[in-house]
């Protein structure tokens, strides 16, 4: 089935960690999305994330480099260098030519230089398969796993800004045929210009305990996931999660809840309520929309690692709903 491993797979893989080192300061965990590495000598930490995507056929390069940036972003630190495996269903030079067009155009825009990686021809894949790695460096790692009781929970721009980019490229038609408007979808296919949040994180990190990027299953996920890895309940009411016009349009077209699925272009931040304020305001200066969603809870045995969205409990992430519509 297409989608994240379930908890049993995905804990017999994050137990394979290969040789103890110290100098790996946050290592393979359920939620945290990046590793923290120290380097001996050095007064920063080196910040990794790997991301493979395929699914967005018409943009998989582009939202691929974003992918892989965004979790060292959201980590605190500032993406330097990317390695990417690309894997091709043949050997069309003008689909290769298109995808590492959209690699490289948009690593030069990030400021990320590309320093290695693999290409292959794999006949059974049916579209590309882009695989990042992304590197950076911080002096000050931002873990998923950081929210505390109190915090109060920012998320920037919108919920399901990716998702929206997707449903008005690779289902325009049936979105149109759903009613959605021609000016409305080329509007949401803009959206592929929003999912890097290096910016929102940039401008939030200082002031925040703990920062996660939503991505397959959208923000519920990103709430599960951040929950579980800070040891919390997590508390949001819907009617104060953004989400833009265009996003509702889409998504309402095609069946699918704006807050679970793919997310790219939102920051998840917790940040304590005396610094709230800082960190809108940097934000704002920075040109991007932010809004308070709901607060850090602390929570017993039973109740940690879960969320109450406007008081219903969540246990477990949601499977994506875009997964569906490509099935």
């Amino acid at each position: 089935m297409t989608g994240k491993l379930g908890p049993d797979a995905l804990a017999e893989v994050l137990a394979a960690t290969g040789a103890d080192d110290a100098a790996v300061e946050v290592g393979a965990a359920y939620g945290e999305d990046a590793a923290a590495i120290g380097l001996s000598g050095a007064s920063e930490t080196l910040v990794v994330a790997a991301d493979p995507l395929s699914l967005a056929a018409d943009a998989v390069g582009e939202l691929a480099v974003h992918v892989a940036c965004n979790d060292v972003a959201a980590s605190g630190a500032d993406p330097r260098w990317l390695t990417h495996t690309l894997f091709l269903p043949d050997s069309d030079a003008a689909r290769r030519r298109t995808v590492t067009e959209q690699v490289d155009a948009t690593a030069r825009d990030l400021g990320v230089a590309i320093v290695g990686g693999h290409t292959e021809v794999l006949p059974s894949l049916d579209r590309p398969l882009c695989s990042m790695t992304a590197l950076g460096t911080t002096d000050r790692f931002v873990s998923s796993g950081g929210a505390e009781p109190g915090d109060r929970l920012l998320l920037t721009k919108g919920a399901g800004i990716e998702a929206t980019a997707i449903l008005a490229s690779d289902f325009r038609e049936a979105c149109a045929e759903a009613g959605v408007a021609a000016e409305t979808l080329d509007a949401a296919a803009a959206f592929l210009d929003d999912v890097s949040v290096v910016p929102d994180a940039a401008a939030v990190r200082d002031a925040a305990t703990a920062m996660h990027d939503p991505t397959e299953g959208g923000l519920l996920t990103a709430l599960v996931e951040t929950a579980s890895a800070s040891g919390t309940e997590l508390a949001v009411e819907r009617e104060r999660v953004p989400v833009r016009p265009e996003t509702r349009a889409c998504c309402d077209a095609l069946g699918v809840d704006p807050l679970a699925t793919f997310g790219s272009g939102a920051l998840l931040a917790a940040v304590p309520p005396k610094r709230v304020d800082d960190a809108l305001d940097s934000l704002v200066d920075a040109g991007i929309d932010a809004a308070v969603i709901g607060d850090v809870r602390a929570a017993d045995e039973r109740d940690a690692g879960s969320v109450r969205l406007d008081g219903d409990r969540i246990d477990e992430a949601p499977r994506d709903e875009l997964y569906p519509l490509w099935e």
